[in-house]
């Protein structure tokens, strides 16, 4: 039997795959990418003993991918919290779908695994831009504001590493950070003692200055578009700093569109943090967009559809 852990290149994916594998120890075959990498399923090669486990990729995105597994006779489990569109029913298929705007795949996989490695799930929350979450969750461990404070640290800097046109765009593939937090149970050790964490965060500092000169090129109490240059530091940065801008702006949508070429975009959509709703909806608009409720993206925006997809934008939140 091969065990085959399909996993979205976020802290989300990685958290709640770290999670599982503490939980249930196996050597697996990893198959992940950048964030946006979310067609994966496809890339799975495996006869009817194996078992897949999809963590935090739309199941909308892989439907035909894993349809093609479960007709195989392969069991596979899914984890996951973004719009899934219908779910088959077979007895191949163990899945553990939510797509309330309120969780997300860590806390998703804690559940499952009755809290078994929570610290790990909190982090996963934190990556997600889901900070009162993420505090609500750790209640139970009691931990200080400070403790808080590092694992949204973390949660920020794995999350920020899975940004990037491609794999050169990051500092780490995520199966190589993945394979760097394995070794930790307690997140803290991993923060305190591995010179990755300090690696992505001298990585983070030097892109958010970069990013800071940056001025909207529109604004209003509705929403925000911010339009980056074709510099990996913009494409690394992108996903953050819009859950930062949704943090400080709560009532304001906002989009990050960073430019792939001279033709097209990459588009980065937050909802309102008081209306986490809709960014999924306005995002399949477009070729090439999907995610979730609170926070969904463009792979390949056209240049020429920027003025229609600001003016969705606002339609969507106005």
């Amino acid at each position: 039997m091969t065990y085959i852990d399909v996993f979205n290149g976020d802290a989300d994916g990685i958290c709640s795959l770290h999670q599982l594998r503490l939980a249930e120890p196996r050597d697996s075959l990893l198959i992940t990418g950048v964030k946006r990498d979310i067609s994966l399923v496809k890339q799975v090669r495996a006869s009817r003993d194996d078992q897949v486990t999809v963590l935090d990729v739309s199941f909308d995105k892989n439907r035909d991918a894993v349809q093609r597994l479960l007709d195989s006779g392969i069991a596979v489990r899914y984890f996951d919290h973004h719009f899934a569109g219908d779910i088959p029913d077979s007895t191949n298929l163990d899945d553990h779908i939510d797509t309330a705007a309120t969780t997300c795949t860590g806390l998703i996989v804690n559940k499952y695994l009755n809290g078994m490695h929570l610290l790990w799930a909190v982090t996963a929350a934190f990556g997600d831009n889901l900070l009162d979450v993420a505090k609500e969750a750790a209640a139970p461990l009691n931990l200080s504001d400070e403790q808080l404070g590092v694992l949204l640290n973390l949660g920020t800097l794995l999350n920020y590493n899975g940004y990037g046109q491609s794999l050169d765009d990051l500092h780490f593939a995520p199966a190589e950070l993945y394979k760097k937090l394995r070794p930790y149970a307690d997140p803290f050790e991993f923060v305190a003692q591995d010179e990755a964490f300090s690696q992505l965060s001298d990585g983070y500092t030097q892109d958010r200055a970069q990013a800071d000169s940056i001025e909207p090129m529109q604004a209003d109490d509705t929403a925000a578009v911010y339009r980056f240059p074709d510099e990996a530091f913009a494409r690394r940065i992108s996903g953050v700093l819009a859950n930062e801008l949704a943090q400080k702006n709560p009532h304001r949508a906002h989009a990050l569109l960073t430019n792939i070429g001279t033709e097209a975009c990459l588009v980065s959509v937050r909802a309102p943090l008081n209306n986490r709703t809709g960014a999924d909806e306005l995002c399949r608009q477009f070729d090439t967009g999907g995610g979730r409720k609170a926070a969904a993206g463009i792979n390949s925006l056209p240049v020429k559809d920027i003025p229609r997809f600001c003016d969705a934008l606002k339609a969507q939140y106005s």
